[in-house]
């Protein structure tokens, strides 16, 4: 009877792992997919929820810190501290948050939000769409990671606290930095609809 060499038995191990990364490998397209329908779930998701106040007044501490948005808003930033100071349903503050402009702002911002992850999902019919809105996303996601730098809620601070500041991040600082994710998603998404068009021209050109 033969025996089987060490040489062999290294042939087959490694015959058993090129089939599994092959097999994995295949699921590009697939991932791709579900990147895709994930972002446009997310997109859509929190989009829609911009209409409940409850996550109008959510975002005051962010928009209200940022130089970009700020704008929007007709009160001071110090002034959310003490109106709205939890970043969340506050019955009793309603009336401020509506001289605010926190509510129109909520409802226009949620519809744009809406609106790219549309934009993202006509990629089968249109890929040159869907690049445009993956590009708005990035420039989104950007936008929002500034809230790490420019709102202090973002981060743990207070007397007493044994640790603050960075890396420390708080509850708000935890939501915003997870748009690193929906950063790189955004820029796949872009590449991959760029492409898809690029081939759909040439072929046509063909």
């Amino acid at each position: 009877m033969s025996q089987v060499s060490d040489k062999d038995v290294s042939a087959v191990k490694t015959g058993v792992m090129q089939r599994i990364y092959s097999t994995a490998a295949r699921f590009d397209r697939v991932g791709m997919g579900l990147l895709r329908l994930g972002l446009v779930i997310v997109l859509c998701w929190i989009g829609g929820l911009k209409a409940a106040d409850y996550e109008a007044e959510g975002i005051v501490p962010f928009v209200a810190n940022s130089p970009l948005m700020s704008f929007f808003y007709h009160h001071p930033a110090p002034e959310y501290r003490e109106q709205n100071p939890a970043g969340g349903l506050n019955i009793a503050n309603h009336a401020w948050n509506e001289t605010n402009g926190t509510y129109a702002f909520s409802y226009g911002l949620g519809c744009v939000i809406v609106g790219l992850g549309l934009l993202i999902a006509l990629h089968p019919l249109f890929p040159q769409v869907a690049t445009v809105g993956s590009f708005f996303v990035i420039l989104m996601a950007f936008t929002t990671l500034s809230f790490l730098v420019t709102t202090p809620e973002a981060w743990v601070s207070g007397p007493g606290s044994s640790v603050h500041g960075f890396p420390f991040l708080a509850l708000p600082g935890l939501l915003v930095v997870k748009d690193c994710i929906m950063l790189g998603a955004a820029v796949t998404t872009m590449a991959d609809s760029a492409k898809t068009y690029i081939r759909r021209i040439n072929s046509l050109q063909s």
